[in-house]
């Protein structure tokens, strides 16, 4: 979600949001469609990766949007193979994305445009998929481990918030709307985790299920008003050009879908199950339309580039 290196950052944003409408698809109970898009995540994980080696040992840095990006997409991968039943591999996940994350979360902020929201993304993250293998696995420490960096991403996003210029409302080129998308990620983690409560693991008392519960459907209500306070914004200050950072916008659409699934399941809610599906609809249908952009900017750009070697010719 940064421009220096659009090539490890379109594949790390193309997988965090393919990723995310592949849990939103499971959720709903489209299997086939949800595995198509898990394959379609892990190829450009795996590519986003591949790059982003590339360029740390060229320059000797590491590029921390793109980094977090892919921190964020490996554990949204670990998700929906824990979710598919594949265990090893998730927990595997969980432990690369760990290991990334801890290297990263103390790098320095990148400005002050939608990406500084990214570190709350990964780390909720890794509590989404904490929180779904402590259910699988009736495992009660990695849940409360997985609590730990619920709080923690909440404090992240209090910091970023601050950090975070109002102005790129109006200018940001779809990034911005990761201030969104990282509250439904946390409302997608505490529904989660309150999911993950049973009679075999008992992980919460009443007060503390309250609490979880509460702030929750907070995060989940505030992410929906976020989301239409910048879908109004994008109607007065249009953008016409695509951008690499529009894939946030996908993000965004996706993981508040998923959230509302999953607090409908964990709370049973069945009109929120219905606002969910709809909401996950109107995502799918962002991931092609931002696709099919993607595709036309990059035909456009080959032929400019063409153009312009005919031209010195």
């Amino acid at each position: 979600m940064s421009g220096p290196s659009p090539f490890a950052a379109w594949w790390a944003t193309y997988a965090l949001a393919t990723g995310i409408v592949s849990a939103g698809l499971d959720s709903a109970g489209y299997a086939v469609f949800s595995h198509v898009a898990l394959a379609l995540a892990c190829a450009a994980c795996l590519a986003a990766a591949a790059g982003l080696v590339q360029r740390t040992h060229r320059e000797g840095r590491v590029e921390t949007p793109a980094a977090l990006t892919t921190v964020a997409a490996t554990a949204a991968l670990g998700t929906g193979f824990s979710t598919a039943g594949h265990q090893p591999l998730a927990e595997a996940l969980l432990a690369l994305a760990m290991v990334l994350w801890a290297v990263l979360l103390t790098a320095e902020a990148e400005g002050r445009r939608g990406t500084v929201f990214l570190r709350c993304v990964a780390t909720q993250g890794l509590a989404v998929l904490g929180a779904t293998l402590a259910a699988a696995d009736a495992v009660a420490w990695l849940a409360h481990a997985a609590l730990v960096l619920f709080w923690l991403g909440l404090a992240l996003y209090c910091f970023a918030l601050f950090r975070f210029q109002p102005r790129q409302v109006e200018e940001g080129r779809g990034d911005h709307w990761l201030a969104a998308g990282a509250l439904a990620a946390s409302a997608l983690a505490g529904a989660k985790l309150l999911g993950a409560d049973s009679a075999r693991l008992y992980l919460w008392n009443e007060e503390n299920f309250d609490t979880l519960r509460t702030t929750t459907v907070t995060l989940l209500v505030l992410a929906l008003i976020a989301c239409v306070a910048l879908l109004l914004a994008e109607l007065f200050w249009p953008r016409h050009h695509y951008d690499v950072r529009r894939w946030a916008t996908v993000f965004a659409a996706a993981i508040t879908a998923a959230a509302a699934l999953a607090v409908a399941a964990a709370l049973d809610v069945p009109w929120l199950d219905v606002a969910g599906e709809v909401l996950l609809w109107i995502a799918v249908a962002a991931w092609l339309g931002c696709t099919a952009w993607a595709l036309a900017s990059a035909r456009a750009a080959a032929r400019r580039s063409r153009v312009r070697s005919r031209a010195r010719r």
